[in-house]
């Protein structure tokens, strides 16, 4: 009579086959691809895949030259402000008034105003007249004074 333990060797032995058979058996019942996942659709318009979309490369160029800069230093402030009001802010508040482009916004003015009148703004207002025209209230640095800078931009 065979000992426990050589029983248990050829079970262990045969073991594997029989794994493998039980597996070959199960994909010629059901198919070797049969857990295939549907994909749940969670909208009711359908929408096409995005696919490859390539960078123009255009044989000619659809502009000889290119435009200059639009808004640039002297097309964002047009003009300074001589009104009575206007000269009161000067003297009394460190402030230059002009009428700028109403396109331009409070970066683009304080730009401008360094680059033509080589002075820095502490803080700009803007507003938009009843005329359409946009006035901006540029206070100048405690450093600068707002009637020498009159004086060179013509002002007085």
């Amino acid at each position: 009579m065979p000992s426990r333990s050589s029983l248990s060797a050829g079970k262990a032995a045969a073991k594997p086959e029989v794994k493998k058979a039980s597996a070959a058996k199960k994909a010629a019942l059901h198919g070797a691809s049969g857990n295939k996942i549907r994909k749940v659709r969670t909208s009711v318009t359908f929408h096409r895949p995005k696919t490859l979309r390539l960078p123009r490369a255009p044989k000619y160029q659809r502009k000889s030259v290119h435009h200059l800069p639009r808004m640039d230093a002297h097309t964002t402030i047009l003009f300074p402000l001589n009104t009575e009001s206007a000269m009161k802010k000067i003297e009394e508040e460190n402030t230059l008034v002009m009428i700028c482009d109403r396109r331009s916004n409070k970066r683009q003015i304080k730009a401008a105003v360094k680059q033509l009148y080589d002075c820095d703004a502490l803080a700009i207002n803007t507003l938009i007249r009843p005329d359409g025209r946009k006035k901006a209230y540029i206070r100048l640095t405690p450093d600068q004074d707002a009637l020498d800078m009159a004086s060179r931009v013509g002002l007085l």
